[in-house]
């Protein structure tokens, strides 16, 4: 198997509080790649490690076989593309201009765009389906747009992998499905390593070649959809009742949220009936 990156025994502290402790995995070359994790789990300082934005303190982080302290700035931008979870809100710039500048790693010394750079512009543009919006500005654009047009800024870079953090945060249902068929557009047309961040247990199930389950800065779980996502570790890592299934798409992983009231006094804080575990996948 060839790796896309290998983590070992990486560990992150804001001050004394620890974020991640002693995390070790690896991600397979054209791989769809999804870390799931409540709230403060440490999913996003993961990706920033990842992505070269925070400096490792404890730990080791290689990109296709180099430690990417070995990278230069320019030469990691060429190899891996970063899509954060938000962007300013006023980006007075075109939708062109946004995509253009995943051309910086590629520029000269004067850092003028010639016919290629536009060529993988309107590439990256129609790709995504925003061709028609090259010369809207940013500010003018729906949430689902605007993280396309950042999608197609991150492809103009040209790299072999694809960091997201929680690309589909925000958005209906619609553009979700739009997200995450690109996703995997990418990695099968492109061979493109895609390793992204998700709230959407759900979305992460039907999408996922294998899953990272965090919790407190720790590896809970790791594996396909279907050996991360059973009753028994979900509720231990959410604190709160569910219920897993399966959907009649490929038999993948359903989860949902039991609301309380649906539970009999007795039940509350306590394990999920029977009845409901007998529906487990």
């Amino acid at each position: 198997m060839k790796t896309a990156i290998d983590i070992q025994h990486l560990s992150h502290s804001y001050g004394s509080r620890p974020v991640l402790s002693d995390v070790t995995f690896s991600v397979a070359v054209g791989e769809f790649f999804i870390i799931i994790g409540p709230n403060g789990s440490g999913k996003t300082t993961l990706l920033k490690a990842l992505a070269g934005i925070d400096p490792l303190q404890t730990g080791r982080v290689e990109i296709f076989n180099r430690a990417i302290e070995r990278y230069s700035r320019k030469t990691l931008a060429k190899t891996l593309s970063f899509v954060p979870q938000s962007m300013p809100l006023d980006f007075p710039f075109s939708v062109m201009q946004t995509v253009l500048m995943g051309r910086y790693p590629h520029l000269g010394v004067l850092g003028i765009e010639g016919e290629t750079d536009l060529a993988v512009a309107r590439r990256a543009l129609e790709f995504t389906g925003v061709t028609h919006l090259a010369d809207r500005k940013m500010d003018q654009l729906s949430g689902g747009e605007r993280q396309r047009a950042f999608i197609a800024r991150a492809l103009c870079q040209e790299a072999k992998l694809l960091l997201l953090d929680e690309p589909t945060a925000a958005l209906d249902l619609a553009h979700q499905g739009r997200v995450m068929d690109l996703m995997e557009q990418l990695k099968y047309e492109a061979g493109t390593t895609v390793l992204m961040v998700s709230h959407d247990v759900n979305l992460a199930a039907m999408y996922a070649d294998r899953l990272l389950l965090l919790k407190e800065g720790r590896i809970i779980a790791l594996g396909t959809p279907r050996q991360v996502m059973t009753y028994e570790i979900l509720e231990s890592v959410y604190g709160c009742p569910l219920l897993v299934d399966e959907t009649s798409l490929d038999r993948l992983p359903r989860i949902t949220l039991v609301p309380r009231r649906f539970l009999s006094a007795s039940n509350v804080g306590e394990k999920a009936p029977e009845h409901e575990k007998n529906n487990e996948g």
